[in-house]
């Protein structure tokens, strides 16, 4: 490796870009679900009663789906009480002064359990709730979190492609490395064949190589994809001037790097055995 630096460099540099794709991939994924995870675990059924349902009515409803096992909690918002939300919300206020009565129906906030947002569980009881007799109709919010959640799916299953693809990528680039190591060595291999090395010995040598192509490949993977969440992190700051609230970007975290580094160094000896196996059988044959 030490004998062809540049060569060296621009393995370790394929390597490192080839791996530092779908790590960044990952580690975009796992930020969108932590900004997503507040929203998720405020999605909530908000359900309108009838006009001619009153708070007490609401409050023996409230009762009943409160027992549901797909509920977690509810919350009854009074007609007066979601007028005044309108009135802070719409500006509105002077408009709505000129009103006799209020035209707002009592609401039900239903906070449903995780394993409930599941299409499975959802679209029964959204079906369940909807044929109450009290119920006027309903405002799923839940559903957007139900979407969101398959589409994150969707997305980990596209970068679960292209981290394949691209792993079989490194192995090629690898084992073409490798392939160019035995060429050049090819007198030397023949010599430590005429002293009495062994097979074993010759390949053990360039499996360390391909070994230390993936590492140092994955470090600097690693060292990329940290760089680009730093860059990341100090342009977070219009996001949150504009939701007022602080968005955390996190990287790879010492567990992801732990595992990018080893990912990396079994992909440099699967494609440095796979080359071995192949082009150090032709060199011996030669």
């Amino acid at each position: 490796m030490l004998q062809q630096p540049l060569n060296t460099l621009m393995t370790v540099a394929a390597v490192a870009i080839a791996l530092a794709l779908p790590a960044a991939l990952v580690v975009a994924l796992d930020n969108v679900k932590r900004l997503g995870g507040d929203w998720q675990r405020s999605a909530t059924v908000s359900v309108f009663l009838g006009s001619r349902v009153d708070e007490a009515q609401g409050a023996q409803l409230r009762q009943r789906l409160a027992q549901l096992p797909e509920v977690e909690t509810v919350a009854l918002i009074s007609r007066a009480e979601g007028l005044s939300e309108f009135r802070d919300y719409s500006g509105l206020s002077s408009a709505l002064d000129q009103l006799t009565e209020n035209p707002l129906p009592v609401v039900l906030e239903l906070q449903l359990y995780p394993a409930a947002l599941k299409p499975a569980q959802l679209e029964p009881f959204i079906d369940r709730i909807e044929q109450l007799p009290e119920v006027d109709f309903l405002r799923e919010d839940a559903r957007w979190a139900q979407r969101f959640q398959a589409i994150l799916a969707l997305l980990r299953a596209g970068v679960s492609l292209l981290a394949l693809l691209l792993g079989l990528g490194v192995l090629l680039v690898i084992g073409n490395s490798i392939r160019l190591e035995i060429e050049s060595r090819r007198d030397e291999i023949r010599i430590m064949g005429l002293v009495g090395a062994t097979a074993r010995f010759a390949r053990r040598r360039f499996l360390y190589i391909g070994a230390w192509y993936g590492l140092f490949g994955g470090a600097l993977a690693a060292v990329l994809v940290t760089l680009m969440v730093w860059l990341l992190a100090a342009q977070a700051a219009p996001l949150e001037a504009l939701y007022h609230r602080t968005f955390d970007i996190h990287g790879l975290g010492p567990a992801g790097i732990g595992a990018l580094l080893l990912g990396s160094s079994l992909l440099g000896i699967a494609g440095s055995w796979i080359a071995v196996g192949r082009h150090l059988d032709l060199c011996d044959d030669r």
